[in-house]
């Protein structure tokens, strides 16, 4: 009678931990493993180096460079710091620039101070961002279909305008008036 009792509490754990939101685990993940996890209490002063994906709950202050690699500012997380990975999503709060190979995401709990430079961003409804954003994407795509946005300014906070690249380059050229 036991075993078919802890036999139960296996397949009821095991049901629960498949029906745990996704947002439990590190949301932008580029490999198969676990991402490495600076926690709550964890405070880094310095630069911020490495091969693996990486969870932020606690504070870093420097620079993290993990340019094949996926970094995740956690909804307690704070950064102080540039950041250089292929992707980063954040759901906290980041003071310096955010360098994204593949893509950046802002998270609607997200506070953002500083300069986005990235070929993909995503700026969700409610997410705090103050800075430019510079949309390279020619560097993505073939040369002649390229739609570049060179350098907008966006503050989701202060309510303006979305960004939007230009049809094509002769959008992008004055009209000359005759």
């Amino acid at each position: 009678m036991d075993g078919s009792r802890n036999e139960a509490r296996v397949e009821a754990a095991t049901a629960q931990a498949h029906s745990t939101p996704a947002t439990s685990r590190p949301a932008v993940r580029s490999g198969t493993s676990e991402a490495a996890v600076i926690g709550k209490s964890i405070q880094i002063d310095g630069d911020v180096r490495g091969d693996e994906d990486l969870l932020i709950k606690g504070e870093v202050r420097g620079t993290i460079h993990l340019p094949n690699n996926s970094v995740t500012i956690g909804s307690e997380g704070s950064v102080h710091a540039d950041v250089h990975a292929k992707s980063i999503c954040v759901d906290g709060e980041v003071k310096g620039n955010l360098f994204g190979s593949d893509r950046v995401s802002v998270r609607s709990s997200a506070k953002v101070s500083g300069n986005i430079k990235s070929p993909r961003v995503s700026l969700d409804d409610g997410a705090r961002f103050k800075g430019s954003i510079e949309m390279d994407v020619e560097a993505a795509e073939p040369k002649g279909t390229a739609h570049s946005v060179k350098t907008a300014s966006a503050s989701k906070a202060n309510g303006d305008s979305p960004v939007t690249a230009p049809k094509s380059a002769s959008d992008e050229a004055p009209h000359a008036s005759t």
